[in-house]
């Protein structure tokens, strides 16, 4: 009893330096509106929970019709490993917007201890990796082509992120930053700088069970970086017959969202969603898509997929 209350005690301290880390201006990392089943994009906490093997892919492209619009691609794949309590993940990512190209691959590690003997659970998790960034000014619509300043950049840097995620059978919270490193990538005789800082994100969901074939979850997101405004994510989405998912959400001044959802097999699921803004950026692009994939495979030592709706 008393090392659980220790964890406990390491996952509290854990929230409060995420919560009062103070990074400096930023801009905010991609958005996901089915952040709801791409928890390892954005905590390495989550990696191994599922008890099984579970692969994962999603595209995005936002505010379809706008030049230099963002698209972005996430590729994870994640499985308890043989040491219980112990779990493992890597994950791909890439994202293009404008003049810029970058790419991440990174490596995660989980423990998780069980607290109570009603499967409540606490994981804790780090993620190291690399970051690539490339800008490419040939992009722009360029007044002065001799301009110096204006050429080709690349530069890597080391990433390193960690989380914790607290969960039961039917609800889960996470906090989490997968990059707490901050990075100053272009800044020549201050004329132009690209900067990536500390992004933090709380994550939470509650499934209810209304029936036997139907289930509710509502879910949050919320999203901090300093020099950036808050942003919060809601969503609600409904189950029937563990096959078909169909859902709303709402993404705090920006955009309205439709979700979908369906189980092919056991195994294998599909998604969708689309996206249109609530603000002024409505009336400049067409709405923004996402679709994703995940494929489970289950374990040597659980084999049945864990019908969990998170």
């Amino acid at each position: 009893m008393k090392t659980r209350i220790q964890y406990l005690y390491i996952a509290i301290v854990m929230i409060g330096l995420l919560m009062v880390s103070s990074p400096v201006e930023a801009q905010q990392d991609s958005q996901y509106t089915n952040y709801m089943y791409n928890h390892m994009a954005v905590n390495p906490a989550y990696a191994g929970s599922r008890g099984s093997l579970s692969i994962f892919g999603l595209y995005r492209n936002q505010w379809v019709g706008m030049d230099g619009a963002p698209e972005t691609l996430d590729f994870s794949l994640n499985s308890p490993l043989g040491i219980v309590g112990l779990g493992g993940g890597l994950e791909f990512y890439h994202d293009q917007i404008g003049p810029s190209k970058q790419s991440e691959l990174g490596a995660t590690v989980s423990y998780g201890i069980q607290l109570n003997d009603n499967n409540l659970r606490l994981n804790f998790g780090v993620r190291g990796g690399v970051s690539l960034l490339d800008i490419d000014p040939s992009r722009l619509n360029i007044r002065d082509p001799g301009d110096y300043n204006l050429r080709l950049h690349h530069k890597s840097t080391p990433m390193f992120g960690f989380g914790a995620f607290l969960y039961q059978d039917h609800w889960y919270i996470g906090v989490s930053t997968p990059n707490i490193l901050s990075t100053e990538y272009y800044d020549d005789i201050k004329i132009s700088k690209a900067s990536s800082r500390a992004h933090f994100y709380l994550t939470g969901g509650y499934v209810f069970e209304l029936s036997e074939d139907v289930k509710l979850k509502p879910s949050a997101m919320i999203k901090m970086t300093s020099g950036a405004p808050v942003s919060a994510d809601l969503s609600l989405n409904g189950m029937v017959w563990n096959r078909l998912t169909v859902g709303a959400a709402y993404r705090w001044d920006a955009a309205w969202s439709g979700l979908i959802g369906f189980n092919i097999t056991e195994k294998l699921m599909i998604g969708y969603a689309y996206d249109f803004d609530s603000n002024a950026l409505r009336h400049y692009n067409d709405g923004s898509h996402e679709l994703f994939l995940r494929f489970e495979l289950g374990t040597l030592l659980r084999p049945k997929i864990n019908p969990r709706f998170f």
